[in-house]
């Protein structure tokens, strides 16, 4: 018997899967947002917010916009993992509530009180790690508790942030925490994506070199960055933290090489997957040159991580899920190329925004343009297809009689990350 995709309940196609709101907010509001602070940074903009401006930059983009669209691939993700049905219709609605308001007490706290912003803007991060908790236990997947343990991570540092915001005037530490956090998923998820895709496009090619299979120099590869991601925490500025940061790049540089991304290089779909995971290592070397070199700026290594890596594994893994969620022909649009150019441009003008000096304002507005473009096109991309009902599996084509050859429907973008759910119903 067929496994159902999605329970029997009624209700709109967006609270189907909580892929399709949370990936509409997170695009949404990386764009805007970014907007907005490129009109604080000018001057011509205030929010009532009880962080600084710089720090309501930070925070919105980790704990804000992220964790939205984190949320939507954990969401899309567990029922594959677990076997259950996905989280959908109020208890769906509820999760989406929390962080919609979440957004509000923020840009509001200088109003509403930095304790009650905190607690609401917490409350998000607290229901989906017991969520993803609760599929993990009651699916009995327990190699997915490393992803609740990052969520863990992700909330201690959204409150510190608030806490240190508060006692301090600003959020070093719960800037450097999230950063870490996300860093570490993004390296525990393109490890596992970025291979599969390539292997899927190398399919049925010309015999070559495939993408290493996960193993023991992952496993090293990923303490490493682990322990260098900590010692940057606790220790941003000790030549140890460093030392680590410069072999994680290295090991992340070795770990990106493994999965033969230069045989798949003319798919647009696989390359934009390599290039995110370039900025990783890239992030490591300049954090770790920092680090060791005072003169050198540590934002530079940061938006390495946060513009280039979180930023383009984003807009690439949004639109696969998508694509293969709703079944509709999100990789064929003509403008998907040019969202990928965009943020990887906008991310390299932030880089080298930090070269610049006095000079830098041309840059920075430039870069926030280019992203604000990128993530606003994914969302009127998007809203169709995450608004309207999914569209019917195709069917196989029956082989004609006497044929010694059945016809079968091609395999499209996303196959290996199918989200139906394989086995019992959940609750």
């Amino acid at each position: 018997m067929p496994i159902p995709r999605t329970s029997s309940r009624f209700g709109p196609p967006i609270l189907s899967y909580g892929l399709r709101p949370f990936f509409l907010l997170g695009a949404l509001y990386a764009g805007s947002a970014i907007l907005v602070w490129l009109v604080m940074l000018t001057g011509h903009l205030t929010i009532p917010t009880g962080f600084g401006p710089r720090d309501w930059h930070v925070h919105e983009m980790l704990y804000g916009y992220l964790a939205a669209v984190i949320a939507g691939y954990l969401l899309a993700s567990i029922p594959n993992w677990t076997g259950r049905l996905p989280l959908d219709g109020g208890r769906l609605l509820v999760l989406v509530a929390l962080w919609i308001t979440g957004r509000l007490a923020v840009g509001t706290s200088a109003w509403t009180g930095w304790a009650l912003a905190a607690v609401i803007d917490l409350s998000f991060l607290t229901v989906l790690a017991l969520a993803v908790l609760r599929e993990t236990l009651v699916g009995k997947t327990w190699r997915n508790m490393k992803i609740v343990a990052v969520l863990v991570v992700l909330l201690a540092g959204n409150l510190s942030f608030h806490l240190e915001a508060h006692l301090h005037g600003t959020a070093e530490h719960g800037a450097r925490i999230g950063t870490a956090a996300i860093v570490v998923l993004v390296m525990l998820i393109g490890g596992r994506v970025v291979p599969s895709f390539t292997r899927t496009a190398l399919a049925g090619g010309k015999p070559g070199p495939l993408p290493a299979s996960f193993g023991g120099f992952d496993l090293a590869a990923l303490a490493v960055a682990a322990a260098a991601l900590a010692s940057w925490v606790v220790a941003p500025d000790a030549p140890a933290a460093g030392t680590l940061l410069l072999l994680a790049s290295a090991a992340q540089a070795i770990r990106l090489a493994r999965w033969a991304g230069y045989r798949a290089a003319r798919d647009v779909h696989v390359l934009v997957l390599h290039t995110a995971y370039v900025f990783v290592p890239v992030g490591f070397l300049l954090v770790g040159l920092a680090v060791l070199r005072p003169d050198m700026p540590a934002s530079i290594g940061i938006h390495a991580w946060t513009g280039g890596a979180f930023g383009t594994m984003t807009i690439a893994v949004m639109t696969r899920l998508a694509a293969q969620h709703t079944r509709r022909p999100v990789l064929d649009a003509p403008a998907l190329p040019a969202l990928y150019a965009l943020v990887v441009g906008a991310a390299l003008a932030r880089i080298a925004a930090g070269f610049a000096g006095s000079h830098a304002l041309p840059l920075l507005t430039a870069s926030a343009l280019a992203w604000t473009a990128a993530f606003l096109g994914l969302f009127a991309l998007l809203f169709r297809p995450l608004t309207a009902p999914r569209l019917a599996s195709p069917k196989p084509v029956r082989p004609a009689p006497g044929s010694c050859r059945a016809q079968t429907t091609p395999v499209r973008h996303g196959a290996e990350l199918d989200d139906a759910p394989r086995a019992r119903k959940g609750g």
